[in-house]
């Protein structure tokens, strides 16, 4: 067996692995006490701001689970926090003043992260003295979910004003997500030239989309995104929240893996996605909630969905903040240890 590559981006690429890989969306979070120690009370925004706290925070779920992958810890709207995005505790992105009109884009362009960068650079220097490597995963928000913050204002169920938008003023909105994917496209190329080994696309909401609507007004910039990461030869990761009916466009984008969220199986994720295409998740974060026998039970079912091959194992979406750690080092451990294997030639 080639070992060349971490299991991680060996997974990714659909080679074989020693053992499937594991990491948790959200796993630099709410759940870890050490994380709510270092974190305190202050906004979101200003521990991304501060490349020291930012680090720990990426290392510390590293530590304590021994995951196969560091998700960066920062947020989708750091590309765009110059057009007045802010993080309120306990609600999420909001925006003081959210767009409009043809006006707004000018309010919409390429800002430098330079905290981001050196966050990255710090992690990946203490991820190199360990025994086994580590990458770093990189990430950006979809160009819908953006969309949807910037013209919501906020969190929003229906997505009402965006779609709106969407609808009645198609020029606008394709220049409008025109200029999100360039400046996502921007922030994810400053990412790996800092040492992100791979990078995922949070399209969280893009579920809300009918396809039809999806494939018309926001799937063209989600390909420029990710074709235009094609020369960076890292994996590219696409994602999204109910987002099932969406699986092939997202490969047909170009990704080289699908996240899942629970509601489709692995197998059926894998049928919708096509061969060559890799598959991550999916199991429900609720069972992170249960006994540990169900929550075995669970992880089981997801392995057997998913077979050996081109697998990144997952949960649906995020953990939840009231996740017991233990709960989930266990869960790797589990993961690690049942899926094992030695041999020559790729998993089958």
């Amino acid at each position: 067996m080639d070992t060349s590559l971490p299991p991680f981006l060996a997974a990714c690429r659909g080679q074989a692995v020693p053992y499937t890989p594991v990491w948790f969306m959200r796993q630099a979070g709410r759940s870890l006490p050490e994380y709510r120690a270092r974190r305190g009370p202050g906004s979101i925004l200003d521990a991304i701001r501060d490349p020291a706290l930012a680090a720990e925070l990426t290392l510390q779920p590293v530590r304590r689970y021994g995951v196969d992958a560091a998700v960066l810890f920062s947020d989708i709207v750091v590309p765009v926090i110059d057009f007045g995005v802010d993080v309120a505790p306990g609600t999420g992105p909001v925006v003081e003043k959210p767009f409009r009109d043809a006006a707004d884009l000018d309010r919409l362009r390429p800002v430098p992260a330079p905290f981001v960068d050196e966050a990255l650079r710090l992690v990946i220097a203490e991820l190199a003295s360990m025994a086994v490597p580590v990458p770093v995963i990189g990430f950006a928000g979809g160009p819908f979910t953006l969309a949807s913050y910037l013209v919501e204002g906020g969190p929003s169920q229906g997505f009402a004003k965006a779609k709106s938008l969407m609808w009645s003023e198609p020029r606008l909105w394709a220049d409008l997500m025109e200029r999100l994917a360039e400046i996502t496209l921007a922030s994810l190329r400053a990412q790996v030239a800092a040492g992100a080994a791979a990078v995922q696309i949070f399209e969280s909401w893009g579920g809300a989309l009918s396809p039809a609507d999806y494939r018309r007004y926001v799937w063209p910039a989600l390909h420029s995104v990710v074709s235009g990461l094609a020369a960076e030869q890292v994996p590219r990761i696409v994602f999204g929240v109910g987002a099932g009916e969406l699986l092939s466009d997202f490969a047909q984008a170009g990704a080289d893996v699908v996240g899942v969220d629970w509601r489709v199986p692995l197998d059926e994720a894998r049928r919708r996605v096509g061969p060559g295409v890799g598959v991550q998740g999916n199991l429900d974060p609720t069972a992170c909630l249960a006994p540990w026998p169900v929550l075995a039970e669970q992880a089981r079912a997801v392995l057997a969905a998913a077979g050996p091959a081109g697998h990144v194992f997952n949960l649906g979406h995020g953990v939840l903040p009231a996740t017991d750690p233990d709960q989930l080092a266990r869960l790797v451990e589990l993961v690690h240890l049942e899926t094992a294997r030695t041999g020559d030639s790729a998993p089958g």
